[in-house]
C-alpha cells in the first residue's frame, strides 16, 4: 500500500479502479479539511492525462511496473527513441507521453534515464534530479533592477522556457532541477 505522502513523480498507483502514473507534482494545499496534494497523472491504459487532488493519509494499491535504465538515441519529430544499454533494444515514446520531461533531455546528453514499463509498453520516464542545459535566448539583465530574488524568462537549447536569475546570459550553461523546472546554479 502507498500513502499520499509516499507518492512522487514516476510512482504508479490505482485510483478509482484505474492504474495511474504521476507525471508532475502540482503542489500541496492545506486548509480546514486537511492537506491536499495535487498531481498531474496519466492513465496507464487509456493514456488520458488529468489533474487529481489526494487527501493526506489516503492509501492506494501500487501498480507493478518494470524499470530499465536507458539512453536517448535520437528524436524523430515528436518521437523520442531510447536504447537499452545492455540488450541494445530500442523503445519509442511520444512527446505527449513524456509530458514536461521532454524539454529536459537531448540526444547529445550522456544522461541515463529510467523508463517505466507496464505490460511491455513504455509508460513513464524518470530523469536525474539535475540536468545541464544551455541558454539560447534571454533578455539582458539591467544592473540595479533588483529587489530581492528577481528572475527573467530564458529559452533553453531544448526549446523550453525557465525562470533564471538576472545575471544569466545567452550561451551560458546552467543546471536545472527536473522536478519543478527551477534554476539551481551555473554549470561548472
Amino acid at each position: 500500500m502507498l500513502t499520499t505522502a509516499e507518492i512522487k513523480v514516476g510512482a504508479a498507483f490505482v485510483y478509482n479502479n484505474a492504474p495511474l502514473i504521476v507525471q508532475r507534482m502540482l503542489g500541496q494545499k492545506s486548509g480546514r479539511a486537511g492537506m491536499v496534494t495535487r498531481l498531474r497523472v496519466k492513465n496507464i491504459i487509456t493514456g488520458q492525462t488529468m489533474d487529481v487532488g489526494l487527501d493526506a493519509g489516503e492509501k492506494f494499491e501500487e501498480v507493478d511496473l518494470d524499470e530499465h535504465t536507458m539512453k536517448l538515441s535520437y528524436i524523430d519529430a515528436d518521437t523520442f527513441v531510447f536504447m537499452d544499454q545492455e540488450s541494445f533494444e530500442q523503445f519509442e515514446m511520444s512527446r505527449e507521453d513524456m509530458g514536461e520531461n521532454a524539454g529536459y533531455i537531448a540526444p547529445d546528453d550522456d544522461v541515463d534515464v529510467t523508463i517505466t514499463f507496464h505490460d511491455g509498453k513504455p509508460v513513464g520516464l524518470k530523469l536525474p534530479v539535475d540536468v545541464t542545459r544551455t541558454i539560447t535566448y534571454c533578455e539582458p539583465g539591467v544592473k540595479g533592477d533588483t529587489s530581492g530574488k528577481a528572475t527573467k524568462p530564458a529559452t533553453l537549447d531544448t526549446g523550453i522556457s525557465v525562470q533564471v536569475p538576472l545575471f544569466c546570459t545567452e550561451g551560458e550553461k546552467i543546471v536545472i532541477d527536473t522536478r519543478d523546472g527551477s534554476f539551481v546554479e551555473r554549470a561548472k
